[in-house]
């Protein structure tokens, strides 16, 4: 299994999941302008690059074959791992994991809580015994798992983690709506492989209102920091729900391949304005 094979199963299309928060929680705990001077820093910013992703997507490919080999988004836009590769995959992820998350531990302990619950959550999503994706709406609040990067971050440099329950559950709700969204593409798949998730239970219009709500509520938190940052989520997302309800599955695939670069504006709006104005 070559580097580019590596690379292609960790989605890079889907790396700002993970360094957006890194990115947040670090600036929420550091003074910016020194942040690129900060060893500590960059050894974070490459985890959640390759290692990170590769954790928690490869662990998704080996465990999701039987739903994904009936999945054409799988073969047409992201990729599938065979039985065959699941060996040299697994060996692949510890070690490039491994010496990452023990030299975050060891420059500051702290890290243990938001290194442990990415991993917890990341891998658990998708392996046995919980498998909280085949488990509707437990498989929706696992991918809370997106906000523990910031977390880590934040403990990098801070040895209180004393961060707002209300930006926690709002980006926790936010991250919640972005797979809630991402799984009505897979439900005829997931249907025919008795794979039950959130969006098969609910069926596509009600798992569209569900992200709805997710969605304005994060909004209407993050307006106690900043009312035109809430608005703006509220509203963006907002559109993009409204104009899914009105389209058919396949459909909404079209609509879901933005969303990585939706995110990305956002997250990078999110970034600017805490480095402007929250510091």
């Amino acid at each position: 299994m070559n580097i580019a094979r590596l690379f292609q199963i960790s989605r890079p299309r889907f790396w700002i999941y993970l360094l957006g928060p890194y990115l947040i929680g670090n600036i929420l705990a550091f003074e910016p302008t020194q942040l690129i001077l900060q060893w500590q820093f960059w050894l974070g910013f490459i985890y959640f690059t390759l290692p990170a992703n590769l954790l928690i997507y490869g662990v998704n490919d080996i465990f999701d074959y039987e739903t994904d080999k009936l999945n054409p988004k799988k073969i047409e836009y992201e990729t599938i791992v065979t039985p065959a590769q699941r060996i040299p995959l697994w060996i692949w992820i510890v070690s490039l994991n491994i010496p990452f998350i023990i030299g975050l531990y060891f420059i500051n302990p702290a890290t243990l809580f938001g290194l442990f619950g990415f991993l917890f959550l990341g891998i658990q999503y998708s392996a046995y015994p919980i498998r909280a994706k085949a488990i509707p709406f437990l498989d929706s609040l696992f991918n809370i798992l997106y906000i523990f990067p910031g977390i880590v971050a934040y403990s990098l440099f801070s040895l209180n983690l004393n961060l707002d329950w209300r930006l926690l559950i709002s980006a926790g709700l936010w991250t919640m709506a972005m797979h809630t969204y991402s799984a009505i593409p897979d439900i005829k798949a997931d249907r025919a492989s008795n794979t039950p998730t959130i969006a098969t239970i609910l069926g596509a219009r009600l798992t569209l209102i569900y992200c709805f709500i997710c969605y304005t509520v994060a909004g209407i938190l993050l307006a106690q920091f900043s009312i035109p940052l809430g608005i703006m989520i509220a509203l963006v997302y907002g559109f993009m729900i409204g104009l899914s309800y009105s389209q058919e599955t396949a459909q909404i695939f079209k609509l879901y391949t933005y969303f990585p670069l939706i995110n990305s504006i956002i997250g990078f709006i999110l970034f600017w304005s805490v480095v402007i104005w929250y510091r």
